[in-house]
């Protein structure tokens, strides 16, 4: 059975700690950076709903959220999570992620999932990570694929978008066995791309 403690990890350059009220600023930054709450299917704080934000990130008991940082100069890029972890079935799921728009298709995303999933099957020895979107979040269902991720299916009218519509919810799923070469992918991803170029 997993057991999900907080931690901080890092790798090439990003460090994963986890989230508290002192990376407010610096969340409130990388928000702006692109105005990414204008975004109706993601889950981007707006300015004023960062404490609130990062409050219910703390309260949900079946989460562990981090601040994205970028190393080389300390500023937090961005937020993800380990979501709806569950132990007796050695399951959780990596979501509510988002960057900086200047961090978007860079070193970043790959770099965070391959901690995240890295810590989720090496470490904690998880049988399934899963990921899951907005049917309408096309860039992030191409991220999850390019990952390696299997599509599971498609969850109709799911959950409420900040803006009161009901979203339908992508589900993909990566098991144990499919992580030996995805971890791999990911390592070639990164070292084609010169370790911090577009993934």
């Amino acid at each position: 059975m997993i057991q999900v403690d907080a931690l901080t990890l890092e790798f090439n350059g990003v460090r994963l700690e986890p989230l508290s009220l002192a990376h407010a600023e610096g969340l409130r930054a990388a928000a702006a950076d692109g105005e990414l709450w204008n975004i109706r299917v993601t889950s981007v704080p707006e300015p004023h709903n960062v404490e609130q934000y990062i409050g219910h990130a703390l309260d949900t008991p079946d989460r562990l959220a981090f601040a994205v940082i970028d190393i080389g100069s300390g500023h937090v890029v961005g937020s993800t999570s380990y979501h709806d972890i569950l132990p007796k079935v050695d399951r959780l799921d990596i979501g509510w992620t988002w960057y900086a728009k200047s961090r978007q298709r860079s070193h970043v995303n790959t770099s965070c999932k391959l901690l995240l999933l890295s810590h989720a099957f090496d470490t904690l020895g998880c049988a399934v990570v899963g990921l899951r979107t907005d049917n309408f979040n096309h860039a992030s269902q191409a991220a999850i694929e390019r990952l390696g991720a299997k599509k599971d299916g498609v969850i109709r009218h799911n959950a409420v978008r900040r803006d009161g519509t009901v979203r339908d919810t992508v589900m993909y799923s990566i098991a144990r066995g499919e992580w030996p070469e995805i971890k791999s992918h990911l390592h070639y991803q990164l070292q084609r791309a010169g370790a911090r170029g577009e993934t």
